[in-house]
């Protein structure tokens, strides 16, 4: 009897702990309108991130990661599926604006339609017996169109219920909810979507951390921005602190990108008109300051920390990777659905080098000409292949978005190594490379 008593409760603890079987939390944390080189472990002089870059040092930090295209929903939606945008059809952030408020609504709701029949993160983790939790950034209604279990984004038709309403106050007001949430299901797995919209607009960072950034003589507007990206990882220290604190830290998976790039306006890198906030080339465009991303997977318990800067990751990764940490298969779905990213879990316990040398991505306009036809507004395709960069103008429609194309319609090839910023085009220099990569996107994804 002395023996079956401290069994008995042995069994009843593993019975309900979360960890027994081998299913870690996830904690996806995904940044707003954040440049690829503004964190200190990327660059000394950047805006300082003490917390992500200590989740950088504790896990395996990917330099060269990137988001398959450059604007907020379009990312989002393949944070959440693993699919490109032309599958799963959002391309933009709204439909082409109408006077007709009722048929603008009606194409909200079809756009917003689109991730009911998909397999989701959150639909996909509950069936191994996670509980989820949305916050922040959410485009697709409320939060239970996405399979989410509890969530702050009630959506359209709700009143301002565009990509958030209760939920944009995470992170800016509060971060009580994801603590809440942590203290009510600690005893289980559990899976929390971070969405912050951190450090995106409109920027107003806490007074003390503005007029630090303008101390340094920095304008204004970057001051501000420089600041918010302060704030925002001020607010990581403190979810991390809170899963130290609730015992589960060890047992969680934190995977850490951002949604699209940003690069403050400033006379010297844009006209003075283009949309009055960020640079030419960073968000929504398909140059680096637009698409390129840290990622990082921190999970010390499993994978030796390290920095890698030559590997190619795609945020198409992100949740087939998901999917093989916690034993949950993928789904099994028509070939034009397939999921095209790459289980990076062997490489990330023991570095086995990928199956794969190039990455693709896509180019839309913030709004949207056809809701049910996402390639009918896609202008630009691309990939990367080791050094080469090729980006191709497609003749896609613009709808009613300003003129977002760059530079030129001709192809366009960069040497990333030798030129980072993408300064010099090299396609008449090399058009056997130019071919060759061309070949590699039409494959992936034809031209309309």
């Amino acid at each position: 009897m002395r023996l079956i008593v401290p069994l008995l409760f042995m069994f009843l603890f593993l019975a309900g702990n979360a960890f027994a079987d081998g299913k870690p939390n996830i904690v996806l944390i995904i940044s707003d309108d954040h440049a690829w080189f503004d964190y200190t472990f990327v660059r000394p002089d950047a805006p300082e991130t003490p917390h992500i870059d200590r989740l950088a040092k504790e896990g395996i930090t990917f330099t060269r990661g990137y988001v398959p295209t450059a604007l907020c929903r379009a990312s989002l939606m393949t944070y959440l599926t693993g699919l490109y945008p032309h599958q799963h059809k959002t391309g933009g952030n709204d439909p082409n604006h109408i006077a007709d408020k009722a048929e603008y609504d009606r194409r909200r709701e079809q756009l917003i339609a689109h991730i009911d029949p998909l397999p989701t993160l959150p639909k996909m983790l509950k069936e191994a017996g996670y509980v989820s939790l949305q916050t922040g950034k959410w485009w697709e209604g409320n939060f239970s169109r996405g399979g989410f279990d509890e969530g702050m984004t009630r959506g359209f038709p709700e009143p301002g219920g565009r990509h958030g309403d209760d939920g944009l106050d995470i992170g800016r007001k509060t971060m009580q909810p994801i603590f809440d949430f942590i203290d009510k299901h600690k005893e289980r797995p559990f899976f929390i979507w971070y969405a912050p919209m951190l450090p995106h607009d409109p920027h107003t960072p806490p007074q003390e951390l503005l007029d630090k950034y303008v101390a340094k003589g920095y304008p204004t507007a970057r001051a501000k921005y420089e600041a918010m990206v302060e704030w925002f990882d001020q607010t990581i220290g403190q979810l991390v602190d809170k899963l130290k604190q609730s015992g589960v830290y060890d047992h969680t998976v934190i995977i850490y990108a951002a949604d699209n790039g940003w690069i403050p306006l400033s006379p010297e890198s844009a006209p003075s008109d283009w949309k009055k906030v960020f640079a030419p080339r960073s968000k929504s465009s398909p140059y680096e300051g637009g698409v390129r991303t840290p990622i990082i997977v921190s999970w010390a318990k499993e994978y030796p920390p390290r920095r890698d800067d030559s590997t190619l990751i795609s945020t198409i990764d992100i949740v087939p990777t998901i999917l093989a940490i916690t034993g949950v298969k993928r789904p099994e779905m028509p070939a034009e659905l397939a999921l095209p990213g790459l289980d990076l879990t062997d490489f990330l316990q023991t570095g086995t080098p990928l199956n794969r040398d190039t990455i693709f991505g896509e180019g839309f306009g913030h709004d949207i000409p056809n809701v049910n036809d996402a390639v009918q507004g896609r202008l630009y395709r691309w990939c990367i292949e080791g050094q080469w960069k090729l980006l191709l103008s497609d003749s896609g429609d613009p709808g009613t978005n300003p003129d977002i194309k760059y530079d030129t319609d001709q192809p366009q090839l960069f040497d990333l190594f030798a030129d980072p910023a993408e300064t010099k085009n090299l396609a008449a220099e090399h058009p056997d490379i130019v071919q060759r990569l061309k070949s590699k996107i039409d494959q992936w994804s034809p031209a309309p």
